[in-house]
């Protein structure tokens, strides 16, 4: 079904041309596919373990283990970080690596009854003589029970298999984007980098960006594992832990828990984002079907006309002449410069899609550059790997290589001087249009991977994410001045130091609504802090309440965009007329509001690799009456945001997390720990601020930090006798590499006084001229600023910069 929807748009869009080359594709594919075959398969071999241990060696930060058919070798990077590697097999490009330059760690290596144990301060490892690895905390609470793991083919290119044993109340989440439950258990996910063919909706599998990281969660404690191998995969958590890499050797990171902490390890090992412009989380705006200036300037004004904030608006491929990548259509968009000024002096950035997929055309310059510096990927024969994708016939460049790399980081240049403000990657799994079997390059397609040489099968997974980092290292040399801001549809592991992602061409209906909340938190808990679904879902038409459901929904997402397919009803926020635009207006108001707590969360994330949505036993690993909620969540610390995901819903069922919970629009006090009933109309969802929170709220709609606003601290009181953690909130010019400031809130309170204390530092003007403190469950008879009497208005307190507040109840 997903390759007839292909089709239809296929057809719809470039004609029966087009379709012709596409099955001419998939029967030269099939071909290529089936003269190879031998060479990649191992399914005619037995399965084997390592056998017998042979010799144990200490080694500087870890040990060796020779085995009868296998080795082992254990490097301690850091006390609560150890990677495994199993040989034989083709060792990984390190791409996913951000840090290689790890300290030495103390280890100590003894024999035990059960084999030789390798020990940090932090965690044990003991290899059993038959090959099986146990992890453990230094108290003996076993993490991971992994059996011998078994191997078949030819040694320079065997397929691997792992089996870890579950416990019975062990949960698993991660593998990056997938489309069903948020705990895995139960589930067969394949690491395939896939576009499921324009539409997709609940347990569809391989979607565009899979990643082989995943925590698992048990009563005896939790900890994240990152298999560093490229190469197809199949995970099967049903029995057991089941991985089977068709290629490489089986490398492994393993950290254990708690999940914040494990995540800050795992994050600190494969990159954090780069803090991204503050515009970007803000509203975007998007449809494949704006075809020209005059579409992009009537859409604008429309938000103008309706009084709706606007951030950023999107170009899909119809600005690109005959969708030739790095050309803008002259017809079409005659000044791009002039378009994109014009919209920045609304305070409106323009984002502009790129695709992978290079023309094949004797006359396009940027082709034929390409072409003759020996810059795409060639089959084994010698000529070009050529696909199908929307400008037709089209080769694509080895974003494996370096000076590829560079040259297609040079194609930005055009756009980035007209005014692009940030960038869009999509089709980058690699797509090529088939009919059958797959829309991807032959699996013969080589790849220079930085002079290693490969095929497609070691390549295809790292494709989107190399193209990300071409794309984000030529932001930054084009345009140092500013931060690089990409969205991309595919990536790998480490995505998050290029790009941010969207959750694709999800189908319009409640299910995937609901889908897209587990997706979110299960890509957050792989490293990936940046994403969103396209509000109404990308393939259908939504009916009203539907999209303004998850209009809702997004409000709370890092990445806040309407994008639907060129089939669908248009979708701008007021076209299904009122109750439903004043209702989304409100909404997109207190998206900007929200700006001040986003943004700080932001910059906490480039500092922790923290996701900014997570689920609600981030705080509380140990409640396991969390460990299965998938529809809702925590924005940071201080929200918890509790969708509605069913048609005409009026109320909601959700389980709280331990602690005091504050309603957003009544005060209302919940206590946790327990199930409790939410209602809800077509008006508000559901969203809670725990208690002890200081939650800063710009005054008005800004998408740049400036000065001459006013700043709001919504106080909710603290429980008796607990002391919140300092709450933060960052300050910078909005974009670029100048200064910066933080302050540091710690709220107090006890016998029915509540004390706020400040401190700031860094050398950025605080961008607030007035202060607002709005007191929430709490009704103060007195205030004092630094130790002065204030006054009072209607439980609200206007004040300056100040070192501490004290209100008397």
């Amino acid at each position: 079904m997903a390759s007839l929807r292909e089709a239809v748009m296929l057809i719809r869009s470039s004609g029966l041309g087009q379709t012709l080359r596409v099955l001419s594709f998939t029967l030269h594919r099939e071909r290529l596919e089936r003269k190879y075959r031998r060479t990649f398969s191992n399914q005619e071999t037995a399965w084997q373990t390592p056998g017998g241990l042979q010799s144990t060696e200490a080694t500087l930060n870890g040990a060796r283990f020779r085995f009868e058919r296998a080795e082992l070798v254990v490097d301690f990077l850091a006390t609560d970080l150890a990677r495994l590697s199993w040989e034989p097999g083709t060792p990984p490009v390190p791409y996913a690596l951000a840090k290689t330059d790890w300290a030495g760690v103390q280890t100590s290596l003894e024999k035990a009854p059960e084999g030789n144990r390798l020990a940090s301060q932090a965690l044990q490892i003991l290899v059993k003589p038959d090959g099986g690895v146990q992890f453990a905390t230094p108290a003996g609470n076993i993490l991971r029970q992994e059996l011998p793991p078994r191997l078949r083919g030819a040694p320079e290119m065997p397929t691997w298999q792992l089996e870890a044993l579950l416990e019975p109340r062990e949960h698993l989440y991660g593998l990056g984007e997938q489309a069903g439950p948020f705990n895995l258990r139960g589930a067969i996910r394949r690491m395939w980098n896939t576009d499921p063919g324009g539409s997709y909706g609940p347990q569809a599998n391989p979607l565009y960006m899979p990643v082989p990281v995943y925590m698992g969660l048990h009563p005896g404690g939790s900890y994240l594992i990152f298999h560093e191998n490229s190469f197809p995969a199949t995970f099967d958590f049903r029995e057991s832990c089941q991985v089977t890499f068709e290629g490489g050797a089986l490398r492994t990171y393993f950290i254990p828990g708690p999940p914040e902490r494990a995540l800050q390890r795992y994050t600190q090992l494969t990159g954090r984002p780069e803090l991204p412009p503050l515009w970007s989380l803000g509203y975007h705006q998007s449809r494949w079907g704006y075809l020209n200036e005059a579409d992009i300037l009537e859409v604008v004004a429309g938000f103008t006309q309706h009084d709706l904030p606007l951030s950023a608006i999107h170009l899909d491929i119809d600005y690109m002449r005959g969708f030739r990548v790095f050309t803008v259509d002259p017809q079409r968009f005659p000044d791009l410069k002039s378009l994109a000024k014009r919209l920045q002096d609304q305070d409106i950035r323009l984002v502009t899609i790129i695709d992978p997929g290079v023309k094949q055309d004797r006359n396009y310059e940027f082709y034929k550059d390409g072409n003759q510096q020996g810059r795409f990927c060639m089959l084994p024969n010698g000529r070009p790997a050529v696909g199908v994708v929307w400008p037709g016939k089209s080769v694509f460049p080895d974003f494996t290589d370096a000076k590829t790399r560079a040259w297609w980081g040079e194609g930005y240049r055009q756009l980035l001087e007209a005014g692009v403000a940030g960038i869009w990657h999509d089709m980058n799994e690699p797509t090529s249009f088939a009919a059958w079997g797959g829309n991807t390059l032959p699996s013969a397609t080589r790849h220079k991977l930085e002079g290693h040489g490969g095929d497609h099968r070691q390549a295809h997974n790292l494709y989107g994410l190399m193209m990300n980092r071409a794309g984000h290292e030529a932001l930054h040399q084009l345009r140092p001045e500013r931060r690089p801001w990409i969205i991309s549809r595919a990536g790998w592991a480490s995505q998050q130091r290029y790009a941010w992602n969207w959750t694709g061409d999800c189908e319009s209906t409640w299910g995937s609504l609901r889908m897209s909340i587990a997706s979110i938190l299960g890509q957050g808990l792989s490293g990936l802090p940046y994403t969103g679904p396209d509000i109404g879902g990308f393939s259908g038409s939504p009916s009203a309440e539907l999209y303004l459901r998850w209009f809702q929904l997004a409000t709370f997402l890092p990445f806040f965009r309407t994008h639907s397919a060129l089939t669908t009803a248009r979708r701008e926020p007021w076209v299904y007329g009122e109750p439903y635009t004043d209702i989304i207006r409100q909404f997109l108001r207190l998206r900007y509001r929200l700006l001040p707590y986003l943004y700080t969360l932001a910059w906490q994330t480039s500092q922790t690799g923290f996701p900014l949505v997570r689920p609600l036993f981030w705080t509380d690993a140990n409640d396991q009456a969390l460990w299965d909620i998938d529809d809702a969540f925590l924005l940071g610390e201080a929200l918890l945001i509790a969708p509605v995901l069913e048609e005409s819903q009026e109320q909601r069922s959700l389980q709280l997390p331990g602690g005091n919970w504050y309603n957003l629009w009544d005060d209302q006090v919940l206590t946790g720990s327990k199930s409790v009933e939410l209602p809800t109309n077509l008006e508000t969802i559901p969203v809670l601020v725990r208690a002890g929170s200081l939650l800063p709220l710009a005054e008005k709609n800004i998408s740049t930090q400036s000065a001459g606003t006013r700043m709001e601290l919504h106080l909710y009181p603290p429980e008796e006798g607990h002391i919140p953690a300092p709450q933060l909130l960052y300050s910078d010019a909005g974009d670029g590499y100048g200064e910066s400031r933080l302050e540091r809130f710690q709220v107090r309170g006890s016998q029915g006084e509540i004390e706020v204390t400040w401190q700031g530092e860094g050398e950025f003007p605080f961008p607030y001229d007035e202060i607002e403190v709005h007191l929430h469950g709490y009704r103060a008879r007195r205030a004092w600023i630094d130790e002065r009497p204030a006054e009072m208005n209607e439980n609200r307190l206007q004040t300056g910069i100040f070192q501490h507040i004290r209100f008397e109840a």
